[in-house]
């Protein structure tokens, strides 16, 4: 399993446009992805459950990713998190 800590940067944090993104690229992949947020735990390829969680910008989220891909799928979602100008 692979975690990575994430402050969110950017004014609108991740809204629908970048949330839709992210649920693009870990849906590219077999391992399960989740994101965490306030103690809430909830599947990155959902973007009903992206959405539902609010995060705005300053906010410190967690993505743990488990599976036979998830070096892989962990970089992916790094570089969309960049691209996005999500976090740094």
């Amino acid at each position: 399993m692979e975690k990575k800590d994430f402050n969110v940067t950017a004014e609108t944090g991740i809204h629908a446009r970048p949330a839709t993104l992210l649920v693009q690229t870990a849906s590219k992949f077999n391992s399960d992805i989740n994101l965490e947020y306030k103690g809430k735990s909830v599947n990155l390829k959902s973007i009903m459950g992206v959405m539902s969680l609010g995060v705005g910008q300053g906010s410190d989220v967690t993505i743990s990713v488990d599976g036979a891909d998830e070096s892989d799928a962990m970089a992916a979602i790094v570089e969309t998190m960049k691209k996005e100008g999500l976090s740094e």
